[in-house]
Order: C-alpha cells, then sequence, then structure tokens
C-alpha cells in the first residue's frame, strides 16, 4: 500500500499569535483602559470621575507646552506617549482597535515585530508633534488615531517606493491619500470641528518618514 504524504500539524491558537504578541499587547492595554473607564462611568466600580481625571493626566493637552501648570513633573513629557491609550468612549476604541489589528498584521507580516514598535512609537510621537504645532484646541486629545494613521503612512509610503522602482504609475497612492484626506473631511464635518485632523497628519508623515529606513525583516 503506497504511504499517503502527512499533513503539517495545524499550529495552535497560541502558536498563531505570537507573532502578533507586540500587536495583541497595544489592544489589550487600550481596551482595559476603556472597560476600566467604562465600569466606573456606569458605577460597577470606582468613581465616575475616573474617566476626566484620566484625562487630565494622560490626555494630549497642547497648553502644557505654553504657561499651563502640569499635574506632575514629567507630564509635559509623558503626554506625547500616554494620549494614545486612551479614548472617547467604546465606539471610538472599537473603531480604532479594529483599524489597528488590520493595518498592524500588514506591517509585522513585512518587518516583523520590533520593526512595527518602532514604526508604532515614532507614529504615535509624530502625531502628538502634529497636534502640538498645528492645533489651537484647548480640549485634551485622546486615541490611538496618531499611530494607526502612521500604520496606513508607512503602507503608502511602500507602495510609493515600490512603484516609483518599478516605474510604474502612482494614481492608485494619490487615491489612498485622497481616501483619508475625504474622510478626514467628513469625520471633521460630522464631528462639528472636534476632530483632531492634526493628529492623523503628523502620524501619516512619521509613518511614511519611517518607512524609508525600516528594511522588510528578512534584509539585513
Amino acid at each position: 500500500m503506497k504511504n499517503l504524504p502527512t499533513l503539517p500539524p495545524k499550529a495552535s491558537l497560541l502558536e498563531r499569535l505570537v507573532p502578533y504578541s507586540v500587536l495583541i499587547a497595544i489592544l489589550v492595554i487600550c481596551v482595559v483602559i476603556e472597560a476600566a473607564l467604562q465600569g466606573a462611568d456606569h458605577g460597577f466600580w470606582g468613581s465616575p470621575r475616573w474617566r476626566g481625571l484620566a484625562y487630565q493626566n494622560g490626555g494630549f493637552w497642547r497648553g502644557l507646552l505654553d504657561n499651563w501648570q502640569p499635574n506632575y513633573a514629567t507630564q509635559p513629557v509623558t503626554m506625547f506617549a500616554s494620549y494614545g491609550f486612551l479614548h472617547g468612549g467604546a465606539m471610538h476604541l472599537l473603531i480604532n482597535m479594529i483599524t489597528l489589528m488590520s493595518l498592524g498584521r500588514l506591517v509585522i507580516d513585512r518587518v516583523g515585530q520590533l520593526r512595527f514598535a518602532v514604526i508604532y512609537v515614532l507614529s504615535l510621537l509624530g502625531g502628538a508633534l502634529g497636534f502640538a504645532l498645528l492645533s489651537t484646541a484647548v480640549q485634551p486629545m485622546v486615541g490611538a488615531s496618531g499611530a494607526l494613521f502612521g500604520l496606513a503612512g508607512v503602507i503608502t509610503g511602500w507602495d510609493y517606493t515600490a512603484r516609483r522602482l518599478a516605474r510604474e504609475g502612482i494614481g492608485p497612492v494619490l487615491r489612498v491619500i485622497g481616501l483619508l484626506t475625504l474622510l478626514n473631511v467628513v469625520m471633521y464635518w460630522a464631528m462639528d470641528g472636534s476632530l483632531a485632523w492634526e493628529t492623523h497628519l503628523g502620524g501619516f508623515l512619521a509613518g511614511w518618514a519611517a518607512g524609508w529606513w525600516v528594511s522588510d525583516k528578512d534584509q539585513p
């Protein structure tokens, strides 16, 4: 009787998740924080003041770069990162986490987890810098969208570079940029001007720039 080829063992759920552990860690941190604030909002634990305190101490306050008094000494520095782990509610979190998993997996598959983490941090900081330079808002800015637009920026930048090297047209790249711009315009209008488009722009540019020097994981 002829021996039949054996199929490779099916990877376990844990084995499938390990290559995305950094991505999952970011998601878990954001979800746990928002879940704690949601529970406090609804009186399940803590105090309804928790959300306000979280924004006061972790949100990005443009005024702290001028003459506002910080709640603690390092706040004007730490807010450049802490804002990205707070959200404005369950729907804000849901949209951002779906986007994070979608774009994050694409980036990790190409460059690996370490380079993904570098891109994410640079995009997070770029988003904060864009808000600091362009916004005049007195309200706090929160959300992971600066880093998420950075992921979109690095993917778009890679596509642009590949098309230029292949001497192909950059029409698809321009369409992506146009769609992202239109999305921001529509959201800005729908949210009565409260959208932090400055953060999106800063994150996108930082991600695009990061893609210039972050190489594929299989390259030296």
